[in-house]
């Protein structure tokens, strides 16, 4: 063959070749967009933009979070935090053959994940953390060179497939934390992944002891094993994790000390293990000088603080409260570190307060309290302007408080109370715009308030009782406008109460009591709106008690031991305040006995005045009588109320009353029944005033009849049993006090009926009105209003308390509406109060109503509040979509919640799920509460929102005012209609 004839054939074959290949990478390519925009198309995009480089006018390196390698191949894809929803197509992604990295974490996706995962055999990186994935997780095993893996917070439950890791032997991090998993031992199988680097298995039902095998992985640099059901010592195992630099063990059940050779790990910055039952002294710990953060509260630990901690130079936070440490604080504590919070309350601490904790100027929290600290607050302090929270109260602290410490800028709370200190509050706490609370109760402080207290605009909170102020209280006092709480009681004030306390409008309690106040009672005092406890008991006041008073509504008055004249208001004339007026001799009433009457008898000769007397005892005994008749046929003939009357009731007020237990009872009769549930009956009660009260009764026999039970530890002889519905609704009722929360009035029990009297709401529940016979048309601004007011009635629960109340049953026919449609949260029959000392937060009493209860109920038991926001969340689906929480055309086993997350794709069809009787303008802003109601149920709890922060969205998404909206009622009596403004 001749040259000419070789080169041509070369040429011929570098051009087939080099066409072959192109054809190859043009497929390939074409394979790679098709595989793209599959993936793409299952899933929406939500106030992002994501995707709108994802189309065929853009080469795919060019996409939005896609990178390719030298090829031109997809090598990476990372959407992370993309506000991406919908279900993954892994099928799509795993064609692509050169992907090593997929970042799909924080955002909205759903639904399960499909075995085709498991042919991403390249992946080398896979984060699917802080979505809503379900089901199980898939098996891993064919995801050899997976190096980085984060499932963290994903949604998954079920068995975890930990076999599926041995051969994942590359891995250098694990996170697998807050998922819902089935409860497994401690996995064996990550002791073998020697690469690991990073794990992190907080929150996914571990239980068990911690292996010493743990020592093996001897590269870790974090490890996080918390909130776990681990018990048992802390492993000799991990001494040998030498370059550890994130330790955290928190809410387990360790027991035992601190293993020798801790002192080992010297890179350690982060150190947490808090709310275990661990237990001997910290020595080992005076060795690990490069820590930042530690966390030991909530033990047993005891012993010394080591002096070394004084030294140490990076210290930031430092929690040692509620153990059992003694001796002093290191007196160099603070000295190099910058501090940002010390808490070793509750400890039994001595010597004085560190002088340097603030040295660096970045300390926000100090709290020594419950400890016995003895000396002064060092000067040092009133240069410390970021200082937040000061509490040192339960101490034997003395002296002087420093000037500037009234004054400082930040400071939210100062808490003294139960020391020794004297001297008087100065001038300059009028600077302190940020002051919120400020306790001084109980020490030995003296002077007059100052005038300048009225400019710390910010103070809720006022208690200096037990101390030895003197003079007036400051003219300016109204206007602290947001001022709920002023405790005064057992100082040496005197002269008149001013007239200006009328215009603190958020007063909540007032107590004034055993001062030397004269004058009269403050008449303004009656024009508080929120105003239940009034004590100005053992002062010198005089005069008439003003009739404005009569308007309050009041749990506690005691104006006892004053020097008061005239006629006690009628109003407040009532049994439940018998001894509030003892020790004012000039006071005469009509109603209370043991006062002298106001209006005598006069104008009558003596005999008249017998007659008169005689007739009505006469006339006294003959209504007695009938009354006895009435009383003995209501016992005997209304049997439906299934009470037999008992000898003695023990009636409980916890308002002021107008009514008396006679007229409660004989109103329990079959015509008055509006309603029966699980626990028993409730009766609309229309007293002799016109007022109309609801009546629950709570059945004896749901809880067994003629048989003792327990209550706590004890046994309860009959007579004196109480069921846990009436002791969860009283103890929690009695206590509320908000607009959006049903009042509870009183509470009557006998050997064997309990009855609870409240306010009665006219327009029934939520569910009457959106799914029940009762149903009526509304619009979304009355729906809007509902949903708002039962959110601030949940947010009270949650956040007004020092302890959280959880309702445990939030659900439409909990929330009442009263005659202008205002909701009220009910039937606490479920709630119960956090413990104070509850390491999780949590009771593990499953309750609640099918549609309604959260997903951890079913895998865990545990209940927080942010069970409750799931709850509410379905409540404002309801209002939102007009559908009931559990529906046939949902399909089987599934719920709105489900419904609504599988229905909805992208905006429009938010605004189609919506209730078509919503008018069209209104419909984009009800969508707007769907997107918060999503929130509010997303699968994993620490992902929702609380209360308050449910409260300020829907508070965002606030439609136009819009005026004379009308409600169309239906009831079996017949239309009416009301408006709502």
């Amino acid at each position: 063959m001749s040259n000419r004839s070789t080169f041509l054939h070369r040429n011929f074959l570098n051009l087939l070749t080099f066409s072959f290949l192109f054809l190859f990478i043009s497929f390939s390519k074409a394979n790679e967009l098709e595989a793209l925009l599959q993936f793409k198309a299952t899933l929406q995009k939500s106030n992002s933009n994501a995707f709108d480089t994802w189309t065929k006018e853009y080469a795919i390196c060019n996409f939005t979070g896609i990178v390719c390698d030298s090829n031109q191949n997809v090598k990476e894809i990372n959407l992370v935090g993309q506000n991406l929803s919908g279900t993954v197509s892994f099928d799509s992604i795993c064609s692509l053959e050169s992907l090593q990295k997929l970042s799909l974490g924080s955002n909205l996706l759903f639904g399960r994940i499909s075995d085709h995962l498991s042919n991403c055999t390249s992946l080398q990186y896979l984060d699917l953390g802080f979505n809503s994935f379900s089901g199980e997780v898939p098996d891993f095993s064919s995801l050899s060179q997976l190096k980085f893996l984060n499932l963290n917070g994903s949604g998954f439950s079920g068995l975890f497939p930990w076999k599926s890791l041995e051969n994942l032997t590359g891995l250098t991090s694990l996170s697998l934390g807050d998922n819902l998993f089935d409860e497994s031992q401690f996995p064996l199988e990550v002791l073998k992944l020697e690469k690991l680097q990073w794990l992190y298995l907080t929150n996914c039902s571990i239980e068990g002891k911690i292996p010493e095998g743990i020592g093996n992985l001897t590269l870790l640099e974090n490890l996080e094993l918390s909130y776990n059901n681990l018990f048992g010592r802390i492993p000799d195992g991990i001494t040998k994790l030498t370059k550890l630099y994130q330790l955290e063990l928190y809410s387990n059940g360790l027991t035992g000390k601190i293993p020798e050779g801790f002192r080992n790990l010297t890179s350690l910055a982060y150190f947490d293990v808090s709310s275990n039952k661990l237990e001997g002294d910290i020595s080992e710990l005076k060795f690990l000088t490069q820590l930042k953060s530690l966390q030991l509260f909530e033990n047993q630990f005891s012993g010394e603080i080591p002096v070394e901690f004084g030294d140490f130079r990076f210290l930031e936070e430092l929690s040692l409260y509620t153990n059992r440490f003694t001796g002093p604080l290191p007196v160099k504590i603070g000295s190099w570190a910058e501090f940002k919070y010390v808490d070793v309350s509750e400890n039994f601490l001595t010597g004085p307060i560190p002088p340097d904790m603030c040295k660096q100027g970045k300390l926000e929290e100090l709290l020594v309290l419950q400890n016995k600290f003895s000396g002064l607050i060092p000067e040092n302090y009133v240069n410390c302007s970021s200082l937040i929270r000061l509490r040192m109260n339960n101490n034997s602290l003395s002296g002087i408080v420093p000037r500037g410490i009234w004054s400082l800028p930040s400071l939210s709370i100062i808490d003294l109370t139960f020391n020794q200190f004297e001297g008087p509050v100065t001038l300059n706490i009028g600077e302190a715009k940020s002051l919120a609370q400020l306790y001084l109760a109980n020490n030995k402080f003296s002077g007059e308030l100052p005038d300048t207290i009225s400019e710390a605009s910010s103070l809720v909170a006022i208690n200096l009782s037990s101390n030895q102020f003197r003079g007036n209280l400051p003219a300016k006092l109204g206007e602290l406008q947001k001022l709920s709480s002023l405790h005064c009681e057992y100082n040496l004030f005197s002269g008149i109460i001013p007239d200006s306390i009328g215009s603190c409008v958020s007063l909540n309690e007032v107590n004034l009591a055993s001062n030397s106040f004269t004058g009269e009672i403050p008449a303004s005092l009656g024009s508080l709106p929120s105003l239940n406890s009034l004590n100005l008991s053992d002062n010198k006041l005089s005069g008439e008690i003003p009739a404005r008073l009569s308007s309050l509504k009041l749990s506690l008055l005691d104006l006892s031991n004053n020097r008061l004249v005239g006629h006690i208001p009628d109003s407040l004339a009532i049994s439940v305040f018998n001894s509030s007026f003892d020790g004012n001799l000039g006071l005469c009433s009509d109603n209370i006995r043991n006062f002298r009457q106001c209006s005598p008898i006069s104008g009558t000769s003596r005999g008249s005045r017998t007659f008169i007397f005689c007739f009505t005892a006469g006339a006294s005994i003959i209504i007695l009588s009938l009354a006895c008749f009435i009383y003995m046929k209501f016992r005997y003939n209304n049997q439906d109320t299934s009470m037999n009357r008992p000898d003695s009731w023990d009636m409980k007020h916890y308002r002021a009353l107008s009514f008396s237990e006679e007229e409660i009872l004989r109103e329990l009769k079959t015509e008055n029944l509006i309603g029966k549930g699980g626990s028993g009956n409730v009766y609309k009660v229309v007293l002799h005033n016109g007022k109309q009260l609801a009546v629950k009764h709570i059945w004896k026999s749901a809880y067994g009849d003629g048989m003792s039970f327990r209550s706590g530890s004890s046994i309860l002889p009959k007579g004196k049993r109480y069921s846990p519905e009436y002791e969860a609704e009283v103890t929690t009722l009695s206590s509320v006090r908000h607009v959006n929360v049903v009042k509870l009035y009183c509470s009557i029990m006998s050997e064997d009926s309990y009855l609870l009297i409240y306010e009665f709401l006219p327009n029934g529940s939520l569910w009457d009105r959106l799914h029940g016979s009762q149903k009526i048309k509304m619009d979304w601004m009355v729906r809007y209003q509902i949903a708002l007011g039962a959110a601030r009635g949940l947010e009270y629960l949650h956040h007004g308390y020092d302890r959280p109340v959880i309702h445990r049953d939030v659900k439409s026919s909990n929330i009442l509406l009263d005659e202008q449609m205002k909701p009220r949260i009910a039937d606490f029959g479920l709630a119960r109060i956090l413990q104070v000392d509850a390491a999780r937060d949590s009771t593990n009493v499953i309750a609640g109503t099918l549609g309604y209860i959260a997903p951890e109920y079913a895998y865990t038991s545990k209940v927080n509040e942010k069970s409750d926001v799931y709850s509410f969340g379905v409540v404002l689906m309801e209002l939102v979509s007009g559908k009931r929480p559990v529906e046939p055309e949902f399909g089987e086993n599934n719920d709105i919640v489900q419904w609504v997350f599988s229905t909805m794709r992208n905006k429009d069809n938010t605004v189609n799920i919506v209730d078509s009787s919503i008018s069209e303008a209104l419909r984009e802003d009800a969508a707007q509460v769907m997107r918060i109601a999503i929130h509010c149920t997303a699968r994993l709890p620490a992902l929702r929102p609380n209360m308050r922060m449910v409260v300020q969205m829907l508070e965002e998404v606030e439609p136009c005012k819009l005026t004379g909206i009308v409600v169309d009622i239906e009831t079996d009596k017949g239309k009416n209609q009301g408006h709502v403004q």
